[in-house]
């Protein structure tokens, strides 16, 4: 499938890029990869299509979410944020998340790579790893979250295979050095109906953020409400049956001296219902220091232009440093208790 860049009302659209090279390895896998390299240097944004995710899974996830949601609080609250722990796992409600110090409209759980309590890892108290919290009442939901994780987990290496061969690298660039043992956070939101305040100030489901780590695989139900900033305008990214949106975060933009550059995008829901969303994020290692690339093109740094006026390309540390210093800015209360 060829990149589409402009729609039939001559605004700019997301590129749709189908996969099913990179899925299957056939010979068209560096066609793919070129479409990906040109989409994360115009947009840091693109769908995919043909990726071979299971439809009836990602349709059993979508109607428990949907069922999960739709309990009292007092029952979602059954398993919170302070419950999980330094595994940074469970529920949280409306409010409950800060970007750029306001809170979001929006409720979700949060979730990981399941680690059993004898993981080296989680024996050594290392913050977001851990076992997940599931809702008790709602057996289905368990296997069916971890199914889905499974899948998408392998979606994003094959992915990183092509991002890899679009910067002219190995195949197994990223995997080697960054992704072979990948931080897995997976996310799913509900943003309620927004209903505007009499002073007409506008809100958001999600402000304006980038992602932090490598690659974000989007699934949106068929409501819309997400926005990224293409230059110097905000553009659209609708539901398009059975894709997913993918979109770069911090630490490739690291790695590619800004070649390649974390989008920043939000969300605001006026479907007058309930929208659900759910990010996957395919990260590095939890312990790996992220260094550039050797891509011979000068850093492009735009520290002033970021929502957060933060440089990626002057940070020192692991990844862990980096997510941490991060993910703690959205739960301050949670990162007084936990770490």
């Amino acid at each position: 499938m060829n990149i589409t860049q402009i729609g039939d009302d001559g605004q700019q659209q997301i590129p749709i890029i189908d996969i099913s090279a990179l899925v299957t390895g056939s010979s068209d896998r560096h066609l793919t990869a070129d479409q990906i390299g040109q989409a994360c240097r115009e947009y840091g944004f693109f769908y995919i299509v043909g990726h071979g995710v299971d439809e009836d899974l990602q349709a059993r996830l979508e109607d428990l979410s949907r069922e999960f949601f739709a309990q009292d609080l007092a029952t979602k609250q059954q398993i919170p944020m302070a419950l999980g722990g330094k595994a940074w796992r469970g529920y949280f409600p409306v409010g409950g998340e800060l970007t750029s110090g306001k809170p979001d409209l929006k409720e979700g759980i949060y979730f990981g790579t399941e680690l059993g309590e004898e993981h080296p890892q989680v024996k050594a108290g290392t913050p977001m790893h851990g076992t997940n919290l599931f809702p008790p009442d709602m057996p289905l939901f368990r296997e069916t979250v971890l199914e889905y994780m499974t899948a998408m987990t392998k979606l994003g290496h094959i992915l990183m295979r092509g991002i890899a061969l679009s910067l002219g690298l190995e195949a197994s660039y990223f995997s080697d050095r960054y992704t072979g043992d990948p931080l897995i956070l997976f996310r799913i939101f509900n943003y309620p109906p927004d209903e505007l305040p009499s002073n007409g100030e506008m809100r958001w489901g999600v402000g304006e953020h980038t992602d932090y780590g490598v690659l974000t695989i989007l699934k949106q139900d068929n409501l819309g409400g997400l926005q990224i900033k293409s230059k110097s305008c905000w553009i659209d990214a609708p539901p398009i049956a059975n894709s997913f949106v993918c979109n770069i975060g911090d630490m490739l933009d690291r790695m590619t001296g800004g070649l390649y550059k974390s989008t920043p995008h939000r969300v605001q829901n006026v479907a007058g219902r309930d929208r659900l969303s759910f990010p996957f994020f395919f990260d590095p290692n939890f312990d790996v220091e992220v260094q550039p690339i050797k891509l011979d093109q000068v850093v492009q740094e735009d520290w002033q232009e970021r929502w957060d006026k933060a440089s990626v390309h002057n940070f020192q540390g692991t990844y862990g440093d980096y997510v941490l210093s991060k993910v703690s800015r959205v739960f301050p209360e949670l990162r007084r208790t936990v770490l």
